[in-house]
């Protein structure tokens, strides 16, 4: 029996942190690409640390777009917000390794005579919905996201001109009988102007937004509150800590509420698995449950590089399901086409949509008008209950 009172917590970082400057400009880099030849082939990872900014992997595109590698990366960090010493747009030095993709990789999955275009890699990809959100995600890594985005809005808007881009946030949730229902801890830290401000001072700027995007109720005087509680963090970014491209994927998923198969995201065209994958299995879960075939719905696809097809689909309603866990597999088969292009196609991940996702979480966020968000629609709802 599941349990149904419980604290469950999870992180987010905001797009300053130097992990998230690196998935930055690896989705920009790749967005260049799509934005040239939808079929572009990338795999781009970054690294940033103290003024210097390294960008490596294989592509095959467009070479006019590897030229621009320089401008697209200085202009992602001037748009995050980073004009400090020790980090700085305009000053940042910038190395560029991209080299052309392996033509062994391209030949298991390039799409040649009867063989259908494969999977770029082999690999396992969860996708999860639940209902205790109205974005259908996880309660805790929802609202740690919606947390650090406020304060992002607040800040580039010059209405708190002495936060910092690099942040982090942590929420504890209360659950009881199995639904959100309170805060019992909230953890902020983020970076700020001048060594002379205090915790107290941080916490008199943040303490408004964070009540304003949790749900009524849920802060009381049983919450606890740790923001900056180690004092002072002036120093932030790629200049107090290296980053690297694909080190947040619990952060970009589910917030440790459901599996992950292990690859990240960022920097990767729609032909790779562990993107495309995950994306189609978060769109299959999510209107599993628009559908009202259950409460809850973890879904697991596998792939082998080369081959079109998933191996397997595996379903788990967490005994919320309406139906049987096979009848949804059987329905899922019926009304969707997991191949690589069978995703990109029904998801329409050909496009420049990628940079928006590097930041406060890659599901959970509206469609939105060029395409960006697509595995959030819930307009499979309908062909599922038809199949079931």
């Amino acid at each position: 029996m599941n349990r149904q009172d419980y604290i469950f917590t999870s992180e987010s970082v905001s797009e300053g942190h130097p992990d998230k400057v690196c998935d930055r400009i690896s989705d920009a880099v790749l967005d260049a690409f799509l934005t040239e030849e939808p079929e572009a082939r990338v795999a781009c990872e970054t690294f940033a640390t103290t003024d210097r900014v390294v960008i490596g992997g294989e592509v095959r595109g467009p070479g006019n777009v590897i030229l621009r590698v320089e401008e697209i990366a200085r202009d992602c960090v001037r748009d995050i917000g980073y004009e400090q010493q020790g980090f700085h747009w305009a000053n940042l030095k910038v190395d560029n390794y991209l080299h052309a993709q392996s033509a062994h990789i391209a030949k298991g999955v390039d799409a040649v005579g009867n063989k259908d275009e494969g999977a770029g890699d082999q690999g396992i990809m969860f996708g999860y919905a639940t209902d205790e959100t109205p974005e259908l995600m996880p309660a805790p890594i929802q609202y740690a996201h919606a947390i650090l985005r406020r304060l992002a809005e607040v800040r580039k808007s010059g209405q708190e001109p002495t936060l910092r881009p690099d942040a982090k946030s942590q929420l504890s949730v209360r659950y009881e009988g199995g639904r959100p229902v309170g805060v019992a801890s909230i953890v902020l830290s983020t970076q700020h102007e001048s060594e002379d401000q205090t915790s107290d001072d941080i916490r008199a700027i943040v303490e408004p937004y964070i009540r304003e995007v949790l749900p009524e109720g849920w802060i009381d005087d049983k919450t606890e509150w740790w923001v900056n509680p180690t004092g002072t963090f002036v120093i932030g970014g790629p200049d107090g800590d290296a980053g690297l491209t694909g080190r947040k994927i619990i952060v970009d998923t589910y917030g440790g509420a459901a599996p992950h198969g292990g690859g990240a995201f960022s920097g990767k065209d729609p032909t790779k698995v562990d993107r495309s994958a995950a994306y189609a299995a978060r769109y299959l879960a999510r209107n599993v449950v628009d559908a009202g075939l259950a409460q809850r719905c973890l879904i697991q696809l596998s792939y082998a590089i080369g081959v079109s097809k998933p191996l397997s689909v595996y379903i788990d309603t967490f005994g919320t399901g309406e139906v049987g866990e096979a009848a949804i597999e059987t329905a899922i088969r019926q009304v969707a086409d997991l191949s690589p292009r069978g995703i990109r196609q029904m998801l329409k991940m050909n496009k420049p949509i990628y940079q928006r996702t590097a930041a406060y979480g890659h599901f959970g966020r509206a469609p939105d008008a060029e395409g960006g968000f697509s595995w959030e629609r819930s307009d499979l709802a309908e062909a599922l209950k038809g199949a079931v």
